[in-house]
């Protein structure tokens, strides 16, 4: 069994596709986190029910099952256990300088700027009269700064993949669902984490986590289950139903958000999928991005000539490179909001921001894996 699931890994490393669509979420992140930014209209969520977090957190789950599913398989279950754990403290240390510099920089830049307004709208007010506390809690990954509780849901799922990957090694399909169990059981039971100073997790992890274990689970699958979803892709019906539907969600959520447009689906309609259910992970909304990821592996082979276009590459290194780049978007997100609302409020200003800022992410991707390179390159010899 090992030999030939080694193999069937083996096969799916290095898919490019992977890192374009890191990519893709990291640069649509950075703009969906500008409050008001004119240009996150063009991001995934504006065109359906799933947005960047959504790809973000399956492709994660896909790209850790195959990185650490053949270590597990090659090396076992402890050593595996411990370069996942160091994986998760690599991520809670990025976090942790992340959050104590990014609320620092909030307060600072709203005690000297004539926009004071920015510590409630990046929900950092608890540091005006309980700044200890909000460090505890925040040390604790339960304040919820605005623009990091994505890697906090992450920190989360990648502390529990252990456990995750030693099934879906042995038993992939109860593995699966039995997370399914636990979404439906969250969503039942009303299962969240508790965050400071009140309310709870924005992305609840006990129904997040099925994203992140249909991805571990797409990217462990039998021969025999992939071989059973291209035969899936290649029935035209399929296709056409799941078009169908993306052109459903695009239509309700244009809709809903363009208030000119109101009258063309029904209220009924529109109060039911709208506002998206972010928090519990509507099943609407797991629909929608599977039907999204059903069609793009059937039109993005893994050996597309696409991938060799200079456009591209950009997306693809920040996909490589995510975390430094995702870090970099959160202090740049905050930057280009600030710049919004204290200069010119106009749509050329929207643009020059948002491209500086995906600039900028790019800079930091090719230079992480520029000096990454170099450490790895031997000394030269010096002759005397």
């Amino acid at each position: 069994m090992f030999p030939s699931m080694k193999a069937e890994i083996a096969a799916r490393d290095g898919d490019p596709r992977l890192s374009l669509l890191l990519g893709i979420a990291a640069w649509f992140l950075f703009l969906d986190h500008i409050p008001h930014n004119a240009v996150s209209v063009l991001t995934l969520r504006n065109f359906g029910f799933s947005g960047a977090t959504d790809l973000f957190v399956f492709v994660g789950g896909y790209t850790a099952a195959i990185l650490y599913g053949k270590m597990m398989l090659e090396r076992g279950f402890l050593v595996t256990a411990t370069r996942i754990f160091r994986r998760v403290w690599q991520l809670y240390a990025a976090y942790v300088v992340l959050f104590v510099i990014y609320i620092d920089l909030i307060g600072y830049v709203a005690r000297k700027s004539a926009a004071p307004e920015i510590i409630h709208e990046f929900n950092v007010a608890g540091i005006l009269g309980h700044t200890i506390r909000t460090l505890i809690y925040g040390l604790l990954l339960q304040a919820k700064p605005l623009n990091l509780d994505v890697l906090q849901l992450f920190i989360v799922l990648m502390a529990f993949f252990p456990v995750v990957l030693f099934g879906m090694l042995r038993r992939p399909n109860l593995t699966a669902a039995g997370s399914i169990v636990l979404y439906l059981a969250a969503r039942k039971f009303d299962w969240n984490l508790s965050s400071f100073p009140d309310g709870h997790w924005y992305f609840n992890p006990f129904s997040w986590q099925l994203l992140f274990v249909l991805g571990a689970w797409f990217a462990l699958g039998s021969a025999k289950q992939m071989r059973a979803i291209r035969s899936l892709q290649d029935l035209s019906i399929l296709r056409i139903l799941a078009l169908l539907y993306l052109l459903f969600a695009l239509i309700v959520t244009v809709t809903g958000n363009v208030p000119q447009l109101a009258g063309i689906v029904p209220d009924a309609v529109i109060n039911f999928f709208l506002p998206n259910e972010k928090e519990n992970l509507a099943p609407y909304r797991v629909l929608h991005f599977l039907t999204l990821a059903f069609l793009f592996s059937f039109a993005v082979p893994r050996d597309w000539h696409g991938f060799q276009r200079p456009a591209l590459r950009p997306i693809v290194k920040c996909g490589e490179e995510w975390l430094p780049v995702f870090c970099a978007g959160v202090f740049l997100s905050f930057a280009g909001h600030f710049f919004l609302i204290t200069g010119p409020n106009s749509l050329a200003m929207h643009f020059l921001v948002s491209i500086a800022g995906i600039a900028i992410m790019a800079g930091v991707a090719y230079y992480t894996s520029w000096s990454r390179r170099q450490d790895y390159k031997p000394a030269l010899s010096t002759r005397y």
